[in-house]
């Protein structure tokens, strides 16, 4: 085990340097000896669960080999952890520190002592160098680590080298805010001053959970420093937003003002509260300066406008989690891990027999017991079941206020004593980013890269949908509001109205020219998307999971038309239509909100009833991961947990964890259909998960008795939509290219020989059959250049029809008889002969794989000879007094022989032939 060690009373240096080293030390864990800066156990309190942070207590000594030290080169300043230094197991003990003139204590097999402002910029160089992508919380922990030692590159230690790792750091995604939120920049002494009258001073008020201040300062002359000023006392007075005023006389006739606004709370806009006077700035700060005007009258008039501004914050039935994942008290400890495990949680909430809440159990309380060897015990022994519970109606604010105060991960609610849900710190987290991304898009609507704002959203479906289509998902938004559900349309329903915004929609969208509502001459064009997914969520209200069968019952009442389909034990409902005047042929899905677990690779997932978050979660690629709320309140809202709309707009194909092509290999033949009907890429991460997934030789079936539908049906699902769809070849080459065609078969590779069959395949579907089923022709093609004792299996395993099996498994012999006998028929006769009693399908195999002389023979043969007929028919025979019976078909097959042979070729030759081969 990798082991990083701050130092004691850990600042943001060390802390930033730590979570830097997991990723250069993969499987590596943080441990914080003793204590941290408020600051720092402020921040951790909201993003410890990112970090890959472990209790000192839960630390197997025995199993550490490696221990990194950072910022520290002191054993006393790693508290009681100094003694695994000691430890004789210890292979390497390795320190990086910025401290030039500190004598070091510490044995260290490995040194980097560097002469910049932050060790964390030390760390940041070694993860350029190795070409390592941040996630934004780690970039943001790294850059308060270099803001904070170097004073924001004001302090003298400061180097360019700390300037360049900030600047990386920040293109890596490092929060601006929440940097700005944890900093402490210094005061002048004259401001210094003014800090206690302005505490004094300071009028609050709280709107809608947020507390506004307002305070006016009054100065013999202007003072510099004021912005600064304003940020500090809006932190230490811990206020949501803030109006400093400061009015001083320019001259002995003429009085000033200036005032400064802060402001931290969602929805709110400076720039656009001050511009009416002249002033401005940004959404979150913006200043005016004034003369001639009632300083007092000003500021209030700003205050009152201010407020208007404040929208209503989140409440915890906007952020929570339905339902939750609930264990028993006699659960094991084991037990529990695994739950954690199947579903990704951080912790668990106990209930008794009766459903009420007991406890919570955290991830760090099972990995002590576990450490302990208490794996059987009971967690009733390890929950925490002193709780801090919140309703459905706390505010966002308050939320944030629990969890920062009592340093708590997760936060239960409950409506009428019943636990209804679940908030955690990754949902005020993800809730915090979203505020942070729609202000950005309210200081800057004109931006390109800001994605389409919540009300457009409604518009847009207004807009650019079929009106039959608005009218079906206005019934049923309703039919769900009446029940108390929130509804959403999910998936690539969201993705194509999002693509049509741009008018260009994808290729596999049907776009509509209507009449425009108010200028019947003037046409639009109308999307009429033809799969449509709707998801409920049962909000704060549970619901089973027939909800989607409830809803699609309801809305049959209406759409009497539509067939209704219930599948699965999960009990989705489908209603289907087929080439109605209205909807045309439309396929609507309605399910629950669930999350799925896969047993093991390529299985069908097991599902169960959960949010809608999770159920996002459970999708291919963060474009597919889009949902629009169609309920009101918040109607028009757009989820996007995961990046989708950033990826739209950069025409990227991602997905969204790092096992999702080990659990479902159809998934890497979805992100190849997806990148060439989009015109996308699959981003580089995506594509070497991809490689992984296929290296592990996970996808192999040898020795396995598992079912594995993911290649199988599933799988014959995909490769139909890719090989009917008139970007196919492209589709192949990029599957061939990632090695993906060995999820077909281990030794299936796309080589010029094979993509030479394949356009031979074209040619033949062009000219000679296109009535044939295209797509299943290019696959049998793919499957026929396997070794022969492999393309049965290959074939049964993904269930193709019994006339393509059969056709494969017979390949090899009728290959061998036909490339043997073929080429030494003199006469067209002898051709037709040997070919005649195959099938079309069959005879195109042949052609595409055999030589020059057999191809063209069999071309011949399908385009010519086959239409060949003698003639006379069996009603002539009888005509010319010949008796029915067996020998008809004698006679005819020589008659069409001497036709093909030119011996015949009109009636009366025919005649003669007859006369002289079977005289009467």
């Amino acid at each position: 085990m990798d082991l990083i060690l701050c130092h004691t009373t850990a600042d943001f240096d060390t802390l930033g340097a730590a979570v830097g080293l997991t990723r250069l030390l993969p499987g590596s864990r943080i441990v914080i000896p003793g204590g941290c800066h408020p600051a720092v156990r402020e921040f951790l309190a909201l993003h410890k669960d990112e970090y890959a942070t472990i209790e000192r207590r839960a630390v197997n000594p025995e199993q550490l080999r490696t221990i990194v030290i950072v910022d520290t080169q002191k054993r006393d300043r790693l508290g009681a952890a100094a003694q695994w230094l000691d430890l004789p197991q210890i292979k390497q003990i390795i320190v990086y520190d910025h401290h030039l003139g500190s004598q070091s204590d510490i044995n260290a097999t490995q040194t980097q002592i560097d002469n910049v402002g932050a060790t964390t910029t030390i760390i940041v160089e070694q993860l350029q160098k190795a070409d390592i992508n941040l996630t934004v919380a780690e970039a943001t922990v790294m850059a308060l680590g270099i803001h904070v030692d170097t004073g924001s590159l004001t302090f003298t230690q400061a180097t360019a080298r700390d300037a360049q790792a900030l600047a990386w750091l920040m293109q890596q995604g490092a929060s601006l805010p929440i940097v700005s939120d944890y900093l402490e920049p210094g005061l002048s002494s004259e401001l210094q001053e003014l800090l206690t009258q302005a505490i004094e001073s300071l009028q609050t008020a709280t709107i809608n959970g947020y507390t506004v201040g307002w305070v006016m300062l009054e100065s013999s002359n202007y003072l510099p420093g004021l912005s600064g000023f304003a940020s500090q006392l809006m932190q230490l007075t811990q206020n949501d937003a803030l109006l400093l005023g400061s009015r001083y006389l320019a001259n002995e006739a003429e009085e000033r003002l200036t005032i400064i606004g802060r402001s931290q709370i969602p929805g709110t806009n400076l720039n656009i509260l001050f511009q009416p006077l002249g002033g401005g700035g940004h959404a979150q700060a913006a200043s005016i300066s004034l003369r001639g005007v009632d300083p007092d009258a000003t500021l209030q008039q700003l205050v009152e406008n201010l407020t208007h501004q404040i929208p209503q914050p989140p409440t915890a039935r906007d952020l929570m989690s339905s339902p939750v994942r609930t264990i028993l008290p006699e659960t094991t400890i084991d037990e529990a891990q695994r739950i954690l495990l199947r579903y990704g949680h951080s912790g668990l909430s106990v209930v008794d027999q009766a459903g009420q809440l007991v406890g919570i159990v955290s991830r760090r309380d099972l990995d002590i017991a576990l450490h302990h060897g208490f794996s059987h015990a009971p967690v009733k022994g390890y929950m925490t079941t002193n709780l801090k519970i919140i309703s459905p109606e706390t505010t966002l604010p308050k939320i944030q206020e629990l969890m920062v105060t009592y340093d708590i991960g997760r936060l239960p609610v409950l409506a009428a004593g019943q636990l209804v849900g679940i908030v955690t710190r990754t949902d005020i987290l993800r809730e915090m980013h979203q505020e942070q991304a729609r202000g950005n898009r309210e200081a800057n609507d004109t931006s390109p890269a800001s994605p389409v704002q919540y009300p457009a959203l409604i518009t847009l479906l207004r807009d650019r949908l079929a009106p039959p289509l608005q009218q079906l998902l206005n019934r049923a938004s309703q039919a769900a509001e009446k029940r108390g559900w929130h509804l959403y349309l999910v998936g690539g329903a969201v993705r194509d109205l999002l693509l049509a915004q741009a008018d260009t929609p994808c290729r596999d969208v049907a776009v509509l020219r209507l009449p425009h509502p108010e200028h019947p001459t003037v046409s639009t064009n109308k999307l009429l998307i033809q799969d449509i997914d709707l998801v409920v969520d049962g909000f704060h209200r549970a619901t089973d999971v027939g909800a989607g069968v409830e809803l699609a019952k309801a809305l049959q009442q209406t759409y009497n038309e539509a067939r209704l389909e219930i599948h699965g034990s999960f009990q989705t409902a489908a209603l289907l239509w087929h080439n109605d005047p209205n909807l045309d042929s439309l396929w609507v899905d309605i399910a629950t909100a669930r999350t799925e677990f896969y047993p093991y690779p390529a299985a069908n997932p097991e599902v169960e009833a959960s949010s809608i978050r999770q159920d996002l979660y459970r999708r291919d690629f963060t474009i597919n991961a889009l949902a629009m709320r169609l309920t009101s309140p918040r109607a028009g809202e757009l989820l996007d947990f995961f990046g989708g709309l950033l990826d739209l707009q950069a025409k990227t194909i991602r997905v969204l964890h790092a096992n999702s092509f080990i659990e479902d290999p159809t998934r890497i033949y979805r992100a190849v259909r997806f990148a060439v009907r989009l015109g996308f890429v699959i981003d580089d991460r995506s594509q070497d998960y991809i490689r992984y997934a296929i290296a592990s030789g996970i996808y192999e079936l040898q020795g396995e008795n598992k079912v594995r539908p993911a290649l199988s049906t599933r799988l014959k699902s995909e490769l139909k939509y890719i090989l009917q769809a008139p970007y196919w070849q492209a589709a192949l080459r990029l599957l061939s290219d990632l090695g993906a065609l060995r999820c077909i078969h281990p030794t299936l590779k796309l080589d010029r020989d094979l993509w030479r069959q394949l356009r031979r395949v074209e040619i033949a579907i062009k000219w000679h059959a296109p009535t044939l089923t295209n797509w299943l022709l290019r696959l049998e093609t793919i499957l026929a250049y396997l070794a022969p004792p492999e393309r049965r299996k290959v074939a049964e395993n993904l269930q193709l029809p019994d006339e393509s099996i059969k056709r494969l498994q017979a390949l090899a012999d009728t290959e061998a008889k036909v490339k043997e006998i073929l080429p030494q028929c003199q006469l067209k006769s002898q051709v037709v002969k040997l070919l005649h009693c195959y099938d079309l399908a069959t005879l195109i195999l042949l052609a595409v794989r055999s030589p020059k002389i057999v191809r063209r023979q069999i071309w011949l043969y399908i385009t010519c000879l086959s239409q060949v007929q003698p003639p006379l028919n069996g009603n002539d025979l009888k005509a010319l007094g010949y008796k029915p019976g067996p020998q008809y078909r004698q006679i005819l097959e020589d008659l069409l022989a001497a036709t093909l042979d030119g011996e015949i070729n009109d009636r009366s030759s025919a005649e003669k032939f007859l006369l002289s081969h079977y005289p009467l």
